[in-house]
């Protein structure tokens, strides 16, 4: 996709498949999914497949175990869709045990690639929908919630206004927009899908999400009075120094607190140079989340050099 794509491709994937991969072999049920940890192949496998859950979510038989009571729900970002947002993370969460589950949200058709346009609130009504289901399913007391970029925002709208409180265990985060970004942010995070171009029809359609995360929106500064976080439920942050949608990157995370932890990458391993859209597909961000998830058997986080690992690129 880019120049930092392909420095970070020499880095961490191989130590993840041996580190993450071997421990989920250990604890997978019945099915075992290969795990991306490739952006652009990730990325570009899902794309054009919305509506459709990525390998290891959606199984709707399945219940949780005593170890990992929680069933995880992942919510994609702005402009994304549930199959490219989580080619990495929901294959290598089955592997490692829990029932696994993705939708797509705000998006002008239900066919369309581009997702999570509508508003805020939109979208965390559908999440609040979604959680009654998943909940009903698994017959669990309640879900934990890993989002993405918008998608690590707008839970805690549900979780404020709409009874999320009392249905969520955890929520963790990757590059959320938690103190907003700028339009600029906006724009790049469009460039970058290629959603931007003159001949997509993109610019026809309005993104009201996109106006609500901009920073000082009378959205965000609602959702953030009184408060950011809620007491009861653990939240963990994911950010990444070269971030350039949320701008700066510091606004990803939320204010210090004895129930919030906030992660930089590059403070875990400084080789890593994953930006904002490859962060959801990152060793070292997926090692955090599975950490965040089970705090009391934390994996270590890959950080090493090795051969590159080609593919095509996106954009």
């Amino acid at each position: 996709m880019r120049r930092s794509t392909m420095r970070r491709r020499t880095m961490g994937v191989t130590a993840a498949v041996l580190a993450v991969s071997a421990f989920a072999a250990q604890t997978a049920a019945a099915a075992w999914y290969p795990v991306n940890f490739h952006f652009a192949t990730g990325f570009t496998a899902g794309f054009f497949t919305p509506g459709s859950a990525p390998a290891g979510a959606d199984d709707w038989s399945c219940k949780p175990s005593a170890a990992h009571p929680e069933p995880v729900v992942l919510v994609h970002g702005t402009l994304e869709n549930q199959d490219d947002n989580w080619g990495g993370a929901a294959p290598l969460l089955a592997d490692n045990g829990y029932c696994v589950y993705t939708f797509d949200y705000g998006g002008p058709a239900s066919w369309s690639p581009i997702q999570g346009v509508n508003s805020v609130e939109d979208g965390a009504a559908v999440l609040s929908s979604f959680v009654d289901q998943v909940l009903a399913s698994t017959g669990a007391a309640k879900v934990d919630i890993v989002g993405h970029s918008q998608g690590g925002m707008l839970p805690r709208y549900y979780i404020k206004d709409l009874g999320g409180a009392a249905k969520v265990a955890k929520l963790v985060a990757l590059s959320p927009t938690n103190q907003g970004t700028t339009l600029d942010g906006i724009t790049e995070l469009g460039r970058k899908l290629g959603v931007l171009e003159p001949a997509n029809d993109f610019l026809s359609v309005p993104c009201d999400a996109c106006v609500e995360q901009e920073i000082g929106s009378s959205f965000l500064t609602a959702l953030n009075a009184g408060g950011e976080t809620v007491p009861g439920i653990a939240y963990t942050v994911v950010g990444t120094k070269d971030d350039e949608v949320v701008t700066p990157y510091t606004n990803a995370f939320l204010p210090a607190a004895p129930n919030v932890v906030n992660l930089t990458v590059q403070d875990q391993c400084a080789l890593d140079q994953s930006d904002h859209l490859e962060i959801a597909y990152d060793p070292v961000a997926l090692t955090d989340v599975l950490n965040a998830l089970d705090p009391a058997h934390p994996q270590p986080v890959p950080c090493e050099v090795v051969l590159p690992v080609t593919g095509p690129l996106v954009g």
